[in-house]
């Protein structure tokens, strides 16, 4: 049932949240690194790879049989943020030619992303945007 969703709404999601989350790497790249030039370029190098690998993790979600719940958001949160930090990480070390950056970079990240993309899953979970009217029937039977 869940492969039926179509594309067009992992690919707004993709979008919205990568929009959030750049934003947040900026923040925190420009104010541990003290260079709001190294934050910026760790956000926009981010927000390309990012977008592919959250667009690979939500289709690869798709493929998983657990039930819509906060459970299965919050898991997706604990995968997602593994493969988002490990990337930060890497990111931010090119970019800033400090090993020692990039893992405070990515480490700050763990905390805030995580409470972010939570956020960001409970609200996609109750847009209906792309989804058909059947999908949208049962997921507001399973939450009334």
């Amino acid at each position: 049932m869940l492969s039926r969703i179509p594309h067009k709404r992992h690919i707004a999601k993709t979008i919205t949240w990568r929009f959030v989350g750049t934003m947040d790497t900026i923040l925190l790249s420009w104010f541990i690194s003290g260079n709001p030039f190294v934050g910026l370029k760790i956000g926009v190098a981010e927000s390309i790879t990012k977008m592919v690998l959250y667009f690979l993790h939500e289709r690869l979600w798709i493929r998983f049989n657990i039930r819509e719940s906060r459970k299965r958001h919050l898991l997706k949160t604990v995968t997602w943020r593994a493969i988002g930090t490990i990337d930060t990480i890497v990111i931010s070390w090119i970019i800033s030619g400090n090993p020692y950056t990039g893992l405070k970079i990515g480490f700050a990240e763990i905390l805030t992303k995580m409470i972010l993309y939570y956020l960001h899953e409970r609200a996609w979970y109750r847009i209906n945007f792309g989804l058909d009217k059947i999908h949208r029937a049962r997921k507001w039977r399973r939450t009334s």
